[in-house]
């Protein structure tokens, strides 16, 4: 494939680089006074803004390149994600984000120290900074893939492995350099302008496919609807009542599984909850919250049309517009189809406003994350330690020293977040699932052991330090022992439930593939009973200074 990468496009992303360019002087004009305002951003956001910035970070490059890539391949059951998301929405903004306000904590994880220990707040914070590692990572490494597809005109099967590298530096060294200037406060503002642009990209996109596909929308629905796919379904099914535990979309999986996976992002996940500590108070962070799941909802929906529409353009060259190459081309079920289309079929300059919403996407999630994992940092790991006997405590430290000190921590975060992406670029081709799947899936191995130990924070008067530590362990060797990979290692020798033949062909456990919902709900439920084995602590003040 040849670079198409044109002088439009070239002008498209500059001015989406003065864009960054500009806000980025805006913010840096006001100086951070502390730590607070710094993380928290004095807790004075408004809550309809905050609640724009959660969405944009969970419209990440996952899902501006994973999920059209979804429905090309299979159905939209994917939408149906969001009914977990609902559910767990409600239960963070009623139980959890009172809690983390009445707490008085810069990082949801001072509550487990305050409850549990400062043993738990540390194991969890470790657990959720190396889990957001994993997950940034994997998702700067998705947004490399276009880039080096576009810019460098790589196939969009493999890409070369020098030009992902390239594209992985630039966009980890552009989210470190801007998250240091402002604080969680710029990361919020600056996600508003994102979200204009990638929302603007997608949009461009979905009208052009409409434009270049000769049939009306209901006559477009009904081919889907009359198009199989190999898991037994049709192109246009949202609802999946399947009971395939390989399936990561069914009802039961999001009703359950994904219920579990969005309550552990954001009420456990501190690169998502960070956004509602920055409200006024907990109703204002409530508010956001659901305002968020539920401004992502058409966002989703939009990213599943233009997958849908180009399966329909690449495979049913009869409803395409006669002259517009329908059906040349065809890329195979698992390649980039969003980019390649762009690429092959885009008008001059599309490809740059396509790569500024893929950047916008990446980079707000990017921000929040490495800004999220230098306050878990600052707070949860160096403070404690500067606070043990000898090492400076009841030393404050001067303001512009604890900002210094959160700033190193953010560059320290980037570099990791990019050396794992770097990894991906190895990693994604020998595993072998979807985009989509890689990004929220290697998440669970944290969310398993830190949603186990918030409940048990939470809902129960059990739990200490010791429980704690062990069940955030329990929930990484319970999530790792049910990866493809290992899993049929020890589901083999289960010789009464191998040999029954009433068990349904999909739960056969010497062929169990469980897909991650059900590895998060089989974790959680062991890292909850080891935690809960615990007596609870006496409670003792934290080591740390709250949040003012």
């Amino acid at each position: 494939m040849v670079s198409r990468f044109g002088t439009l496009d070239w002008i498209a992303l500059g001015t989406y680089a003065l864009v960054l360019i500009g806000t980025g002087w805006w913010f840096s004009r006001r100086k951070q006074s502390s730590a607070s305002d710094y993380f928290l951003g004095g807790r004075s956001m408004p809550a309809w803004a905050v609640a724009v910035s959660t969405a944009a970070t969970a419209i990440s490059a996952a899902t501006f390149v994973g999920v059209p890539e979804v429905a090309y391949a299979g159905d939209l059951t994917y939408l149906a994600a969001n009914i977990g998301a609902v559910l767990a929405i409600l239960v963070v903004a009623f139980l959890f984000i009172p809690a983390f306000y009445r707490a008085n904590v810069t990082t949801v994880y001072g509550l487990l120290e305050q409850r549990l220990g400062p043993g738990a707040r540390t194991a969890a914070s470790i657990a959720f900074l190396i889990g957001r590692v994993l997950s940034s990572g994997a998702r700067v490494y998705i947004a490399a893939i276009p880039a080096a597809m576009v810019i460098w005109g790589d196939a969009p099967a493999s890409g070369n492995a020098t030009h992902l590298i390239a594209s992985i530096v630039i966009l980890t060294v552009i989210g470190i350099v801007y998250t240091l200037i402002g604080g969680v406060r710029s990361v919020i503002w600056t996600d508003i302008a994102q979200t204009v642009v990638f929302v603007t990209a997608a949009s461009v996109v979905l009208w052009l496919l409409l434009t270049r596909i000769d049939a009306t929308i209901p006559e477009i629905w009904r081919t889907l609807a009359e198009s199989p796919t190999v898991s037994g379904t049709t192109k246009a099914t949202v609802i999946s009542l399947s009971t395939d535990p390989a399936n990561p979309y069914t009802l039961w999986a999001s009703a359950i599984g994904m219920m579990l996976f969005y309550l552990a992002a954001y009420g456990t996940d501190h690169d998502m909850a960070q956004r509602m500590l920055t409200c006024k108070s907990p109703a204002a962070g409530g508010r956001s919250a659901i305002a968020a799941v539920l401004m992502q909802i058409p966002l989703i929906a939009m990213f599943l049309a233009i997958g849908s529409l180009l399966w329909v353009f690449h495979h049913r060259p009869d409803l395409v517009s006669p002259g517009r190459d329908g059906g040349v081309a065809v890329p195979p079920a698992g390649s980039r189809v969003f980019i390649a289309f762009i690429v092959n079929h885009g008008p001059a300059g599309l490809s740059g406003l396509t790569i500024a919403g893929l950047y916008a996407a990446t980079l707000s999630t990017l921000n929040s994350g490495l800004n999220a994992m230098g306050a878990s940092l600052y707070s949860d790991i160096f403070l404690p330690l500067r606070a043990k006997p000898n090492r400076g405590a009841g030393r404050a430290a001067p303001a512009q020293r604890e900002v210094r000190a959160g700033r190193a921590f953010v560059s320290l975060a980037g570099v990791a977040v990019g050396g794992f992406a770097c990894l991906c670029v190895w990693w994604q081709r020998a595993d072998g699932r979807t985009l989509i799947d890689l990004a929220l899936g290697v998440m669970t191995f944290a969310y398993a052991g830190l949603l186990a130990v918030f409940l048990t924070a939470i809902l129960t008067k059990r739990g200490n330090s010791i429980s704690a530590v062990l069940a955030i362990a329990a929930g990484f060797v319970t999530v790792a022992a049910l990866q493809p990979a290992w899993i049929g290692t020890w589901t083999a020798w289960v010789p009464p439930l191998a040999a029954t033949p009433t068990i349904a062909d999909d739960w056969r456990f010497g062929e169990l593939r469980l897909a991650f919902p059900w590895q998060l709900m089989i974790g959680v439920a062991v890292s909850f009973a080891v935690c809960v084995c615990g007596r609870r602590r006496a409670v003792t003040t934290p080591t740390t200074v709250p949040a003012t």
